[in-house]
This record gives C-alpha cells, structure tokens and sequence, in this order.
C-alpha cells in the first residue's frame, strides 16, 4: 500500500472539462469510492482547480459528482476562467442590451461556441443553467490551506486585496454578485485586471514585434508571465514561451532577449513574482504529462485532459514543502 493511500493530504485534480469518465477512473486510481452516491476517501480531500465545465460531453455528470463532493466536505474548490466565463455569459449587462460577456457579433458566436457543450447540457437561459451559475458565483478565487496554496491560473497577493473585499463576506463565504462582476467584466477596471491575473494568468507584450504561433495556430504577440520564479524582470527569465513554438513564418522561435520588463509591457506592474516558500498547485495551461510546468514552489496540473488519450491528473501533496514531480499522478501512474 502506498504512502498516499494512508497519508493525509489533498489531491489537488487538474482542469476537468467535461470529462467525467477521466474523472472517475482519476479518484478510482487515488483510491476514492462512490459511497451511496458521494466519492470520498478515508484519509484525503480532493481540491479541484476549476474549469469543469466546456468541452466533454460528461457536463452534469462532473458537475453534480463535484458539487457533492464540495457540499459534503469531501473536496474542495476554486473558480477557473471558465467558470467566471459562464456567469457573465449569463448576466445581463445594465445598460447595452448584451450580457456582460457578449452574446451577439462575432464576439458572442466566439463566445457561444465555447460554451456550447455546457448550454446544451443545461439549456440556455433554463432553470437548471442558473441554478449552477448561481453555484458558480459561491466559488472561492483561491484557497489558502495550512501548507499549501491552490488558484487556478496565478498566485498574486495584490491582485487578491483588490479582490477580497469585494468578495468575500464577512462570514468567510464567496459572492459573485452582479456589481462586481459588471466591474471584472470592464477592460481596464482594477477588478477586470485581477480577475485576468489570477484566473488567466499576467501577459508580458513581446519586444520588437516578436510573435510566435500558439497550439492553434493563432499569431501571438504576448506570452505568460512564469509568476511562479522569483526573478521575472527581464524577457528572458519572465516571459513564457511554449516549448517548440515556431514564428508565424514557422521557423523555430528565437530566445527571448534578457532586457528589463518595463510597465507599457504588462497590464501588472510591478511584474508578478512568487518569493513565498509556500507551495502553489495551478490548472489552466494546458500543458502536457511530457512537458510539464513545475517549479520546487508551483506545479501546473493540467495536462490537457479535453484533448484526445491527455490524461486527467492530480497533485497529490501529503505536507511537503517543496513540489515533489513524482507526486504528480494520473490513471496508470503509480503512486510514490
């Protein structure tokens, strides 16, 4: 029997969407059990990153399994970007006609497709679609637990004082409500740039008209902030680039030069960093069990489970200080 099946700890479960099948077979493997109806563990939480929802086509059935599991206490959760992104599909915005995330243009058919597998699932503008907003709106932006930080895209304190206050009632609760979320919804409002940061994650613009492709061909011209080192001053040792990205010639992309960030590169000043010894576990960047984002003090434990035999995986933290990659595991990975 291994050390995680009696340890204590949290298993800290990458971005879902939709994929409830990959979700089972994950607890199953961590030695989670449906009992009546609640999978659970006898010495263990889960801690999911968010993003459940778009994508697969299991939507309610990963939905109702985790919210189960949250109300019973036998997980844990916080928000994703897409999560955020559903409730302001679905709350009208006061004073243009559209919703706070535009349904009309070509904008809003963007939008609508990202979303269709979760509408088609709840059925736009039902009962059900605003029962589980309404739940959306109750999920924490962060969880600061004894030993161990969790957020969905980035860890930045400052952008968590803008947020807290505004969110976070006084009894502990999370509220959503409709006046915040007009402001995280306004480019430019100090809201809108903390929900960006830690849901997102911070951009840096690149120097000298660089761009490169991303996974969908698409021409990018900023690139994410590696929040998680300590030292994120200049391009080099800050700015995020995949790993064997090409220019939109599509030759293989030169290295980043080692000249200082300034404030017109990025929408965070000063440029995000991590000096806690605190361990932070994130979802959101889609990477890959064979390229993997890590770092002593971060993992990332999305593996892309929405694409394809990706598989779904979990951090699986027992009271360690620093990130142990063997700890990261998915179905068919054995446990440390």
């Amino acid at each position: 029997m291994s050390a995680h099946e009696t340890e204590p700890g949290y298993d800290v479960i990458g971005d879902v969407h939709g994929q409830y099948d990959k979700l089972v077979g994950l607890l199953q493997h961590l030695g989670y059990a449906d009992r009546g109806g609640l999978w659970s563990h006898p010495t263990r939480r889960a801690v999911f990153v968010g993003d459940l929802i778009d994508r697969g086509d299991g939507q309610l059935e990963v939905l109702h399994l985790v919210r189960a599991m949250v109300e019973a206490g036998t997980a844990l959760i916080v928000m994703g970007n897409h999560e955020f992104n559903a409730i302001a599909w679905a709350t009208p915005h006061p004073t243009n006609g559209d919703y706070l995330r535009p349904r009309s243009g070509e904008k809003g058919s963007n939008n609508r497709k990202q979303h269709a597998e979760f509408l088609a699932a709840v059925g736009a503008d039902s009962g059900v679609h605003r029962e589980w907003i309404d739940w959306f709106r109750t999920l924490p932006l962060w969880l600061d637990l004894d030993g161990l930080r969790v957020v969905h895209a980035c860890w930045h304190r400052p952008s968590m004082d803008v947020l807290r206050p505004l969110t976070m009632r006084g009894d502990g609760s999370w509220c959503l409500d409709d006046a915040f979320m007009l402001q995280a919804s306004t480019k430019g409002a100090p809201e809108y740039k903390a929900i960006e940061c830690l849901l997102k994650g911070p951009e840096v613009a690149l120097p000298d008209g660089l761009a490169y492709l991303d996974k969908g061909e698409h021409v990018r011209t900023e690139a994410r902030i590696a929040w998680w080192r300590s030292d994120t001053s200049t391009f080099l040792r800050g700015a995020l680039i995949p790993t064997g990205a090409t220019t939109p010639e599509h030759q293989p992309f030169s290295v980043l030069p080692d000249i200082l960030v300034t404030e017109e590169d990025v929408e965070i000043w000063p440029v995000p960093s991590y000096v806690d010894d605190v361990p932070v576990v994130v979802g959101h960047y889609w990477s890959k069990h064979d390229d993997r984002i890590v770092d002593d003090r971060m993992i990332c434990v999305d593996l892309s489970a929405a694409e394809g035999l990706n598989p779904l995986a979990a951090y699986c933290w027992s009271g360690e200080s620093t990130i142990d990659e063997a700890n990261l595991i998915w179905e068919g990975k054995t446990a440390s």
